[in-house]
């Protein structure tokens, strides 16, 4: 099994050396794709970015339209699903490699998968099917079979939907739940006294199956349930992090200047960390892509559902999700590692990932471990609410629509749960990454083919607004 996921997992993540870093060719289609839809649409991530905040404020929104889901529920939902252990562990790892430096180009593809998101998000909408009970499926499966399907593509669209589908039941298992379960589980024994000491040592199955009985009530009731739950949840858990990011950056105050100009400077030396510039562009394009997943397609499933009658005013909200995930929290965190830090401390000590990021809150206030540990473990828990109706919809895709389908993929995500929890992950969660990833193959296939009319579609809704503002809902 493991010659076998080994792989297929270095085929998904083949990577050509440039100076001294290594370029995954799955990222550079990533960024490609960002950068060429930010200027084929004129920076709609910019011009956009307004009209995004009155739209997820609900003044445009109409409860009657159909969908199941507010704008604002659409994206905490979705949201949920990107903001995770990675905003706070690997974004260490990514400064411990990169240096400061690549932190900028963390922030620049986060810019730049805006536009991606708002895209996939608007043809999710736009292509989702209304089942008979009211209940709403879309998502790249959906915009890939009948988008592809109105332009002659129908067998190829058929082929790149299912394809999608099946990669993210399967991906779904790994990186949107065992990998959770398992980290979740990981900061639980250090908030209780570490991996030798703490009360929980060899019961991560009873934690496993606290957590599995806690998503089971939640993911029963669809995506209603799950964005009750994560409307709720996300703002608390992202702002219990900005404020103790906050804090700790107003205490070092003085050293912000001097963390700005290594963070320029670096990103822009022609030498140093990881191969200078090249490098650290690489690694922090690499963790900004892996962080918000821009491209992937994931997120369209959750906004599907929102309640509206026009796709664009979903897309726009779409675009403020990469903003939240990269912009705002993996730049937060990045401060507060090289305020707190010396670049040589950071990159050369022996700790990593997010020891690193707790030692750094810790610096400076004593008692932050247990707090940031809560938030770790919350945004382990939203990422299993969101990824479980993610494949969800890709079981339903695949087997036919129905609550006992769902019912049995529900059991299938819970028991994944426990397991997770419960093992040393190895080379099945390599796997389950490689497929997550391999979703941006067909889905950004799927979004250059769309993309003229997703243009279209967006000049006639600017036109329409300047007749009738109140009408674009």
């Amino acid at each position: 099994m493991q010659p076998l996921t080994d792989a297929i997992s270095s085929f998904i993540f083949f990577s050509v050396p440039v100076m001294r870093a290594d370029l995954p060719l799955i990222v550079l289609w990533l960024i490609v794709a960002a950068s060429f839809f930010t200027l084929y649409l004129g920076f709609i991530n910019l011009r956009g970015f307004g009209h995004a905040l009155k739209i997820v404020s609900g003044s445009l929104s109409n409860p009657k339209h159909e969908g199941e889901i507010t704008h604002f529920q659409a994206l905490t939902a979705a949201v949920s699903g990107t903001v995770g252990i990675g905003n706070i562990g690997a974004v260490a790892i990514t400064v411990s490699i990169g240096g400061p430096g690549a932190i900028f180009w963390v922030i620049l593809a986060g810019f730049l998968g805006m536009t991606t998101k708002f895209v996939e998000c608007t043809l999710g909408v736009k292509y989702r099917t209304v089942n008979p009970d009211g209940s709403v499926s879309g998502g790249p499966m959906y915009y890939l079979r009948d988008g592809l399907a109105a332009r002659g593509m129908a067998g190829f669209g058929k082929f790149l939907g299912l394809f999608f589908a099946a990669s993210i039941v399967i991906g779904c298992l790994g990186i949107g739940n065992m990998f959770q379960s398992n980290q979740a589980y990981v900061q639980l024994l250090e908030v209780t006294g570490g991996q030798t000491q703490s009360p929980l040592v060899g019961f991560g199955w009873a934690v496993g199956l606290v957590m599995a009985m806690l998503v089971a009530l939640i993911i029963i009731g669809g995506i209603k349930s799950i964005a009750r739950i994560t409307a709720k949840l996300v703002p608390f858990m992202i702002m219990l992090y900005i404020i103790g990011a906050l804090i700790v950056l107003t205490m070092n105050a003085a050293q912000l200047p001097g963390a700005v100009s290594a963070i320029m400077s670096g990103a822009f030396s022609p030498q140093g960390a990881a191969g200078g510039m090249l490098g650290a562009m690489i690694i922090g394009f690499q963790r900004a892509v892996f962080s918000n997943e821009a491209g992937l397609g994931s997120a369209a499933i959750a906004h599907s559902a929102v309640k509206t009658e026009s796709p664009l005013t979903e897309g726009f909200v779409a675009l403020l999700e990469p903003f939240i995930d990269t912009v705002v929290v993996c730049t937060l965190t990045g401060l507060v590692l090289v305020t707190c830090f010396d670049t040589a401390t950071i990159m050369n000590g022996d700790v990593k990932g997010i020891e690193l990021t707790s030692a750094a809150f810790e610096s400076k206030m004593s008692w932050s471990p247990v707090p940031l540990s809560i938030a770790a473990f919350l945004f382990a828990f939203s990422t299993m609410l969101a990824w479980a109706y993610y494949g969800t919809k890709g079981w339903t895709y695949m087997f036919g629509e129905g609550k006992g389908k769902e019912l049995t993929f529900s059991l299938i995500f819970c028991v994944f749960i426990v397991i997770g929890a419960s093992v040393q992950l190895s080379a099945i969660l390599d796997f389950a990454d490689a497929l997550i990833f391999v979703m941006a193959i067909p889905n950004l296939i799927g979004l250059y083919i769309l993309a003229p009319e997703v243009k279209r579609d967006l000049k006639a809704y600017w036109a329409a607004r300047k007749v009738s503002p109140k009408n674009i809902q």
